[in-house]
């Protein structure tokens, strides 16, 4: 369960695990996008969901609730963040890292919503159980997803 958590160990590299994880989910998504496009990305993160949850539970049962080691709700929030890019991607017949901004953005803008913390994912996290653990990443990627958004209609002026 805890190379589960810690994304096989990413957890344990300092400074900044949080930030180790989710770059660690860049690679790993791009590589799930090329093996089976925006579906597959969308099944493996409610696999990595699930699992990871559950992983966290169990290593989180008698001692800290969010220790920093335990990285796959990062995985998961990071992939939920990159949704629009694979999506996009597969829409427009383009190859994955061509829309290379918005990895930038994904990235960057979850990361932002994961320390910020705001609105609903500081409620998920102040939630203390495993769901909390997993659930403020959820919902950080949902944000930044939702931005990045925003941000490729105002750079091809569909939003002007």
């Amino acid at each position: 369960m805890r190379w589960i958590a810690s994304v096989g160990g990413v957890g344990y590299l300092t400074p900044a695990p949080g930030t180790w994880g989710s770059l660690a989910a860049l690679p790993l998504a791009y590589g799930i996008l090329l093996l089976g496009g925006f579906w597959l990305l969308l099944v493996a993160t409610v696999a990595a969901l699930a699992l990871g949850w559950y992983a966290t539970a169990e290593v989180t049962r008698d001692g800290e609730h969010d220790p920093s080691w335990v990285v796959v709700d990062e995985l998961v929030g990071q992939w939920i963040a990159l949704f629009p890019v694979g999506y996009g991607a597969g829409m427009m017949g383009v190859e994955f890292w061509r829309l290379w901004p918005g990895w930038v953005a994904g990235f960057v803008l979850f990361r932002l919503f994961d320390i910020w913390k705001p609105w609903l994912v500081g409620r998920m996290d102040a939630r203390g159980d495993a769901g909390g653990v997993m659930l403020d990443d959820v919902v950080a990627g949902i944000m930044a997803a939702v931005v990045s958004i925003l941000l490729a209609g105002l750079a091809h002026g569909v939003l002007m």
